[in-house]
Order: structure tokens, then C-alpha cells, then sequence
């Protein structure tokens, strides 16, 4: 029998909802909650602007799912879904201690061998980060597919998961 407790799934939601499309993280992040029954080994966290305050949720976990916009040129609404290897983790000079970002975060669980092995960031290309408190039209016709693709990813990972009646079908 091990001694070595199975570690949990953790999908966290990130971003800033007064940003327009930044905040589609936590959109997501909601309608994971709203329309789907997640196994119990699944958690899900509402990362938003949290910065090094989600190192010990990132330490702790198996496996690592990180909603956020994705910038990488494409057209508004695109899918991305990056693996570990690839997603840009570094540690950059601040002139705040405000300016502490997910790059920051998974750098540090980098140097310090807490990055769990299947870490992936999966999320939309945006069609605007400004200032304002709703999501563009694009972004909120493709949260459905985001939240799908995520549920896609946990299931090969091996949770079932189950979508309930949804009000954005």
C-alpha cells in the first residue's frame, strides 16, 4: 500500500475580469462550475491576478490546467492549448512587488522541482484587453468550446466528467 497520496487535478482560472477578454479565465472557470459535475479530485481554483499567492495551489497539485487569454497573434476566439514545455516561464526584474505574474509563479515551481510534469495552459486568443468589464461577443460564443476542450483534456487524463442541462446550449 502506498503512503503517498494521489495528488489532485487543479484547473485554474485566470485573469482579469476589468480587462475585457482577460478576464475569460474565470469565465470559463464558472461555466466549468455551472455546467459541469467534476469528479472530486478535480478542483477548481479562481486564479484571477493572484500572482505568487498560487504557488502552494501549484505545488500541491498532480496536474495543472491554466485558463487564460492566449495571445499568439491568431484570430479572435482561437483555441490554443500549450503543453509545459512550451508555455514561458521566467524570472523578469520588478520594480513593484505588484508586478508579479503567472511567469513569475511557474518559474519559481520550475526551479524548485513543484511543477507538476502534465502542466498545460489552454485558452482563447482575445479580441480585446482594455479596460472594460465584459467580454467581447467572439469571446463569449467560444467559453462553451473552451470549457469542452478542458473537459476533453481532464478526461484523457482519465476524470469522468459529466455536463449537466445547460442554459448556454
Amino acid at each position: 500500500m502506498s503512503t503517498n497520496p494521489i495528488k489532485r487535478t487543479v484547473v485554474i482560472g485566470l485573469g482579469n475580469p476589468l480587462m475585457a477578454d482577460d478576464g475569460m479565465g474565470l469565465a470559463v472557470l464558472a461555466r466549468l462550475r455551472e455546467d459541469w459535475d467534476l469528479p472530486p479530485d478535480v478542483e477548481l481554483v479562481d486564479g484571477g491576478t493572484w500572482g505568487m499567492n498560487l504557488l502552494p495551489t501549484i505545488e500541491d497539485a498532480g496536474r495543472l490546467i491554466l485558463l487564460d487569454a492566449v495571445d499568439t497573434n491568431a484570430v479572435p476566439g482561437t483555441c490554443t492549448l500549450i503543453e509545459r514545455a512550451r508555455i514561458p516561464k521566467y524570472l523578469a526584474p520588478k520594480i513593484s512587488p505588484h508586478q508579479v505574474d503567472l511567469h513569475d509563479v511557474l518559474a519559481l515551481a520550475e526551479l524548485r522541482g513543484t511543477l507538476p510534469d502534465q502542466t498545460v495552459a489552454l485558452g482563447l486568443q482575445p479580441a480585446r484587453v482594455e479596460l472594460g468589464d465584459t467580454l467581447s461577443p467572439t469571446i463569449i460564443r467560444r467559453l462553451d468550446a473552451l470549457a469542452a476542450a478542458a473537459v476533453g483534456l481532464l478526461e484523457t487524463w482519465g476524470h469522468h466528467c459529466v455536463r449537466r442541462e445547460s442554459v448556454h446550449a
